[in-house]
């Protein structure tokens, strides 16, 4: 799917994934209900499954007969990667299973579409998103356990696939963007302050890195490979990184160029937003679109408190990345398991899963 020129140029709007809000009302294609009978099988599947206490690193992908939501998932995938970027599955089965049980339910169908990334310093594959009291604009911050409203961003892996078990009492709208149709607005409006997000900004890990890695790294808001147009965007590790030793301070223009970008973002023209319900799936394609959340309030009880599962995923069938997106990535090579915040508690348990995953999908391991 062709998305950019080949020197910055405005994108074609016929690419799907250069959509703006008003198509997503209008054409509700992306919404893929789950009947009674998808929802049977994946219950099935996750009971005759499930050993309490086993870790998720235990469960293989043949374990978990996904039945007749097989479908419906894998056109919710073949629409992140090839359509609109954005897709929601709805009606996973949340009445009558546990947390717990949820939980495996999302890493189950996580099995099915590529290779989890760790996604921390604890360097989990699973991350429950749940107010934690952390801080978000801190050195240190992470928006999925904070209740704060957060900035556009990406997450650092192809896929992130976020499923709701708990809603808040109140805020916690999602919203998504398209950065395709981002860049097309902004190469009309201001082509010289898109020129320079094409450029490198310094990325904060949040002292997150691994031993190997660098406080901080290099890379491009957009970029092409292979005359197809990325995106990577976060806000507030761009700010962060401001405060380390080493890294260039931001110009005046790039400065302009990021609140312009932002600004576009949150167009309501550009943005949709939705709450997703409990036993809603999104799925989003990191490389087309970019997300949020306005803040929320909770509830006082620990068993009704606002709580999703996320899992970013490395899928078997994606094309090559840029190369500039290599130090966040690890490996940009089509079919390789890519992405991720490695963390600092990996180990062989977690590489014993990374390979007999790939594996089973025919992916290659660095």
């Amino acid at each position: 799917m062709q998305l950019a020129t080949g020197s910055h140029g405005v994108i074609d709007e016929r690419s799907p994934a250069a959509w703006m809000a008003a198509d997503l009302y209008s054409d509700s294609n992306w919404i893929v209900c789950l009947d009674d009978a998808a929802r049977r099988d994946l219950a099935g599947a996750v009971r005759a499954a499930h050993v309490p206490g086993k870790s998720l690193f235990d469960y293989r992908r043949a374990d978990f007969d996904l039945g007749r939501a097989r479908a419906p998932i894998e056109r919710n995938v073949l629409e992140i990667k090839e359509g609109r970027g954005f897709a929601i599955l709805r009606g996973l089965p949340r009445e009558g299973l546990s947390a717990e049980e949820f939980e495996l339910l999302t890493w189950a169908i996580g099995l099915h579409v590529g290779v989890a990334r760790p996604q921390g310093k604890a360097s989990q594959y699973l991350s429950a998103v749940r107010d934690a009291g952390i801080p978000y604009r801190t050195g240190r911050g992470r928006g999925y356990s904070s209740a704060a409203e957060l900035d556009f961003h990406t997450d650092s892996a192809d896929i992130v696939l976020l499923t709701c078990y708990n809603v808040a009492k109140s805020g916690g709208e999602s919203m998504v963007s398209s950065s395709v149709t981002a860049h097309d607005v902004m190469m009309r409006e201001r082509p010289d302050l898109a020129a320079l997000l094409h450029e490198p900004l310094y990325f904060s890990r949040q002292q997150e890195q691994a031993p190997h890695e660098a406080l901080s790294y290099p890379n491009p808001v957009w970029d092409e490979a292979e005359g197809v147009l990325c995106s990577k965007w976060n806000r507030n590790r761009v700010t962060m990184a401001q405060t380390m030793e080493g890294v260039p301070a931001l110009t005046t223009a790039q400065r302009e160029a990021m609140d312009l970008l932002d600004d576009i973002l949150r167009r309501r023209e550009l943005m949709h937003s939705m709450y997703l319900r409990p036993g809603d799936m999104q799925m989003l394609n990191n490389h087309v679109t970019l997300h949020s959340r306005t803040e929320f309030e909770d509830h006082d009880d620990p068993a009704l408190k606002r709580c999703l599962f996320r899992l970013w995923l490395a899928p078997p069938d994606w094309p090559r990345l840029p190369e500039s997106w290599r130090p966040a990535y690890g490996a940009v090579e089509a079919g390789m398991v890519r992405g991720g915040i490695i963390g600092q508690a990996y180990d062989e348990t977690r590489r014993g899963y990374e390979t007999r995953q790939a594996a089973d999908l025919g992916m290659r391991v660095s």
